[in-house]
């Protein structure tokens, strides 16, 4: 993972996102990212760029600090992606001294002996119960065989119970062992492999007992007992069904039998239990890995589940199942992991699932009480894959009063942090479903009617750690032309009187507030920028006074920053020149790439604080000279504002039209010439 917590700041892990990243098992550093011939890191990745790219962190705040091996996913190979924390992918271990004797030194839970005894022998709970027992059989088999063949046990071995105790009987012959042993193994064989004429059999008795089932609900309807044994048999079929997930390929032929609308068409069933039932073999089936095996197979399995409207199914299901029930609790769990599946998939399916009823019910249930429960985590985590990258979808959120429940969420946390940090994780997910949402206008505008501003500036004001997020929101509904509004109202509400202590001192960085001060540093720069941007009349007036108060002091901080990212960019600029040039990569995306480089290095939160030094210059010659005699006193020049504002003029972001984004160049432009 990429080094972000206290002591990360050393030099020799500057920057973080080349030099930061370790080995979280062993303490071991992984070589500069910039050297392309050491490590796996994958040449592209969700917006086209070499990995690392933090493109979470661009389009929605949520930094990419995580490392995962990815198969395929971007028709790459096997490579090294860096991810946000909060996926849930599956571990990769390895063999290390440290790490196998940390069991041995580990005291065991209360009754862990006793989870196998849980059933009876006779009857296993389920089948993969039974394939464990049998693999575990096999391995006996095969340790005792190897173990009498070199003659290596002694009457103090311990009984091996079953095939392994007969291998070990002295009367055996060699033969008589290998024959054993060939008859386990095949029969383990046997009952494993799921092949297409195994698949459409276990179909037809699907079929058989889902039918049966039908006939004797409609024939017994107010007698449960003539249909309850009919029932359980139904229940253990879609169990066997699960074999068809170990093999994705057989996935066509799943769908050519018509196999969907009938396991779909399960989710309605009267029993709770066979819906849940159902939903676990969908979140089986659809597992992100076992997709990634077979790309037909996916494919096909995706179109065919889309055409049957999956998502409103799944939505019509969760509407009835009651989450006090833990089996029924789990089935909403399992519902949400399915739609994760999905949109990682296929992003366009985020569309559909919205459209088709699941963002009215994630509103719905996050306004539930308690405050924070697991299942809320995961809703919270599935809004935000939903409103990520898809203006619809934020466009509909505002529609259903989405942005006044999310300010109702997080107005919970305005005096109070979050108890455990999983609480934590799902505050930041409100936050950045915030922030994501307000990234249209409409919403911005909702944001303002809501008293939006006025939490978050509370937030701020209370030092919790809802700070670090608010700060966040902030940035994103007072940026660009259609943050005017907000920004004067900030002016409005006393926010400077919030902002500048936090823009004169950074906060120090401690376990309960894991922002870094660039994180912060570059929140506070780019809302200050954006009320200069946005502001007129009287709220101008009062935010430039700010910067001629108490002898200048915030001019004095603002070189003092424009110093300090100068130098981090310097730093970048000399690993970009000194890194080596592949003859493969195109010129221009290998500008964009080290632009995005420079950018995430230092440059962005630069070219805010360039700005402001233009913008308040230009209204006072006082803040001129003092600028400049700065600037003198510590050996720096002009030349490089003027010529970081003039790399910053050419590559204006999309955040207003074409008219903005010429009317902004020229206003930018004619600062630099009158600095």
């Amino acid at each position: 993972r990429l080094c972000d917590f206290k002591g990360c700041d050393r030099p020799d892990l500057q920057p973080s996102h080349i030099n930061g990243w370790f080995w979280t098992a062993t303490l071991q550093k992984l070589a500069p990212t910039t050297e392309r011939n050491q490590g796996d890191w994958s040449p592209t990745g969700g917006i086209g760029l070499p990995q690392p790219d933090n493109r979470e962190y661009k389009q929605n705040g949520a930094p990419e600090n995580c490392l995962a091996l990815l198969n395929q996913f971007y028709n790459d190979g096997v490579n090294w992606h860096d991810v946000a924390c909060h996926h849930k992918k599956p571990f990769l271990c390895e063999e290390n001294d440290a790490l196998l004797k940390y069991p041995e030194a580990t005291p065991k839970r209360p009754h862990e002996d006793d989870i196998e005894d849980i059933g009876t022998p006779e009857q296993p709970r389920n089948r993969q119960e039974e394939n464990h027992k049998r693999m575990k059989r096999i391995a006996q088999a095969k340790e005792a065989a190897e173990f009498t063949k070199h003659n290596e046990f002694s009457s103090s071995t311990e009984t091996i119970s079953g095939v392994a105790a007969s291998l070990l009987d002295p009367e055996l012959t060699e033969e008589q062992r290998l024959n054993i042993l060939k008859y386990v193994e095949s029969e383990e064989a046997e009952g494993e492999v799921l092949d297409e004429q195994g698949l459409k059999k276990l179909l037809l008795v699907f079929e058989k007992k889902n039918l049966k089932n039908q006939e004797l609900r409609i024939k017994y309807p107010d007698n449960p007992a003539k249909f309850m044994d009919s029932e359980i048999e139904l229940h253990d079929m879609i169990q066997e069904l699960k074999a068809v997930a170990a093999v994705p390929d057989l996935y066509p032929t799943l769908v050519e039998l018509n196999g969907i609308p009938s396991i779909l068409e399960l989710l309605s069933h009267p029993n709770t239990d066979i819906a849940v039932a159902i939903v676990d073999l969908l979140q089986e089936i659809t597992d992100v890995d076992i997709l990634n095996e077979s790309s037909e197979g996916a494919i096909i399995l995706i179109d065919a589940l889309r055409k049957q409207q999956i998502c409103a199914l799944l939505v019509q299901n969760m509407e009835r199942l009651n989450e006090q029930i833990r089996e029924e609790a789990d089935g909403v769990h399992n519902t949400l992991a399915i739609v994760e599946n999905l949109t990682e998939i296929n992003t366009a399916i985020a569309y559909e699932a919205a459209q088709q009823g699941l963002m009215t019910w994630l509103l719905k249930r996050l306004k539930q009480k308690p405050p924070y429960d697991a299942n809320k985590l995961y809703c919270s985590e599935i809004l935000s894959i939903l409103i990520q990258n898809n203006n619809e979808n934020r466009l509909l959120l505002g529609e259903l009063d989405g942005i006044d429940i999310l300010l109702q969420q997080l107005a919970i946390y305005k005096r109070h942090d979050p108890v455990t940090t999983e609480e934590q994780e799902y505050m930041e997910n409100m936050f950045n479903c915030l922030c994501s949402a307000l990234m249209t206008k409409e919403n911005r505008e909702r944001f303002l009617k809501g008293e939006g501003l006025q939490l978050m500036n509370l937030m701020l004001r209370e030092k919790k750690m809802s700070r670090n997020g608010s700060l966040k929101v902030l940035d994103h509904s007072m940026s660009g032309p259609d943050g005017r509004e907000n920004c004067n109202k900030f002016v409005d509400i006393l926010g400077l009187r919030t902002i500048f202590p936090l823009f004169m001192k950074t906060p120090k960085r401690n376990k309960k507030r894991l922002i870094s001060s660039d994180a912060h540093e570059e929140h506070v720069c780019a809302v200050i920028a954006s009320m200069l941007r946005n502001c007129k009349g009287s709220q101008r007036q009062r935010l430039l006074s700010k910067f001629t108060e108490n002898d200048h002091e915030k001019v004095d901080r603002l070189l003092e920053l424009h110093l300090k990212y100068l130098n981090k960019l310097d730093i970048v600029d000399r690993e970009i020149n000194q890194q080596q040039k592949t003859s493969n990569i195109d010129e221009d995306e290998e500008a964009e790439s080290n632009y995005l480089k420079r950018l995430t290095g230092g440059l962005f939160t630069l070219q805010m604080i360039d700005y402001i030094v233009l913008e308040v210059s230009a209204t006072s010659e006082a803040i001129k000279q003092r600028v400049l005699q700065i600037l003198n006193l510590r050996g720096a020049s002009v030349k490089a504002i003027r010529s970081v504002m003039r790399e910053y003029a050419e590559n204006l972001g999309d955040d207003g039209d074409s008219e903005w984004k010429e009317q902004e160049q020229a206003h930018i432009l004619s600062l630099v010439d009158r600095f």
